[in-house]
């Protein structure tokens, strides 16, 4: 049973993205070549702010939600930097 992320990145517009995945490099992978995600096509290269290790699929779905539904300011608390 392989773990889920939510994880947020950071694109070079300086607009936050938050997903979910199985495999993180390859995904922050994809979204720096253009394939990761229609929002971050063209918004590349993109810097990972936060990553959130949950143990199932619906669980990564649920916090994904969760982060989107939070404040600009919210997501920048949760970031890494």
């Amino acid at each position: 049973m392989k773990d889920w992320f939510v994880y947020m990145v950071e694109c070079s517009d300086g607009s936050l993205y938050t997903g979910i995945t199985n495999d993180v490099e390859k995904r922050l992978a994809a979204h720096n070549a253009g394939k990761g995600a229609k929002y971050t096509k063209g918004r590349g290269p993109v810097i990972l702010k936060y990553l959130e290790k949950l143990s199932s699929k619906g669980k990564a779905l649920k916090r994904e939600i969760e982060i989107k539904k939070m404040s600009r300011e919210e997501k920048q608390k949760l970031s890494k930097d």
